[in-house]
């Protein structure tokens, strides 16, 4: 975390040390971005003076676009559920959770999923349902992740089954089956992965069984998420300093057409810019960065999601929600975005 590096950095200078990350002097600058902005923002998290706001996921209410709701962590908190006028609806003190995703179950509710990191020696996942009309979670209880301390998660749904992908900081990643019932929910361990350094950001594609996992300082990687699939990875985008800046970390699916249509984002944090590259060819296309607006530019985001379709008007094709690591006087905040600008910014094609 970017933030976090930044405090180290001035007290490590404090004490008479000076630790830099020096650019190979033959390496390229980054490649240019093109600009967007913001179209709102929610409240502040509730940490204050602290690297605090990580990750969100989206929920779109189908019957009413524009009553979608966003679910945010504050990692040293709990977990945010904003609307999107940027009200902040509640707050759940659910601990130290870092990411956070949520898919619609039918009978058995939106379920949300965060990595719980309150041990550093054992990873857990912390369950909830979210309740649309109230705009709150309730608790399922937590599910084991196996050893190490949890970092990222993302669920992917295979038919009526639920999977969350436990990203432990290590570079490991378990496969783990959720089985819910009216109580709670129950889980088990169907398979592991391994990257080889510290690994956060994750994002499931229910049409292609495709995993695509952030390992920081090398780069995007893309497993196949059936839970009987290959455990080997292929490197989808290099942390190149050129088009991607480590750290690599939020990643995003902008899902086009059945098939395996639309495009990857991946926040290049190094630089406060996001690369986006094409689902079906793993080819990069172009890299945006949101400027100062009305709400202001975004700094170091961690975490990232879209969700296509009408939010209502200020978002009539699709919703970005990215997390802003610099937002003074306030504590850190998300800004939303609409995707269709980003489309528009970088002449994509649906």
């Amino acid at each position: 975390m970017r933030a976090a590096l930044r405090a180290g950095l001035a007290t490590l200078a404090l004490a008479g040390c000076t630790t830099v990350r020096l650019r190979h002097p033959n390496a390229e600058a980054p490649a240019p971005a093109a600009q967007v902005h913001a179209r709102g923002e929610t409240a502040a998290v509730s940490t204050a003076n602290a690297d605090a706001a990580d990750d969100p996921a989206i929920w779109r209410n189908p019957k009413d676009p524009a009553a979608s709701l966003i679910v945010a962590t504050d990692k040293q908190a709990g977990l945010h559920v904003y609307g999107l006028d940027g009200s902040d609806r509640s707050f759940f003190d659910a601990g130290r959770v870092n990411n956070v995703d949520l898919r619609d179950m039918g009978s058995d509710g939106i379920i949300v999923a965060a990595s719980d990191r309150s041990d550093p020696l054992h990873a857990r996942a912390a369950l909830f349902r979210l309740d649309p009309v109230t705009s709150t979670l309730l608790s399922l209880g937590r599910i084991d992740a196996g050893p190490g301390e949890a970092y990222g998660i993302c669920l992917y749904r295979a038919g009526s089954k639920l999977y969350a992908f436990n990203v432990i900081k290590d570079g490991t990643i378990r496969q783990v089956e959720i089985t819910l019932s009216s109580s709670g929910a129950e889980s088990k361990i169907v398979r592991t992965m391994k990257l080889g350094t510290q690994s956060e950001g994750c994002v499931a594609d229910e049409r292609t069984h495709r995993l695509y996992v952030a390992e920081e300082d090398v780069g995007v990687w893309r497993f196949d998420a059936k839970a009987n699939g290959s455990t080997s990875p292929v490197r989808v985008a290099a942390a190149d300093g050129v088009h991607l800046v480590a750290d690599a970390e939020g990643l995003a699916i902008a899902a086009h057409g059945p098939d395996n249509g639309g495009y990857l984002m991946v926040s290049s944090q190094g630089d406060n810019a996001y690369a986006v590259y094409r689902l079906s060819d793993d080819s990069y296309v172009g890299r945006v960065r949101i400027a100062a607006g009305k709400y202001g530019a975004t700094e170091e985001t961690d975490g990232l999601e879209i969700a296509l379709g009408d939010f209502g008007p200020r978002f009539p094709g699709g919703l970005v929600v990215v997390q802003d690591g610099s937002n003074p006087p306030r504590a850190q905040n998300f800004k939303m975005l609409a995707w269709s600008d980003i489309v528009n910014a970088l002449g994509l094609t649906h």
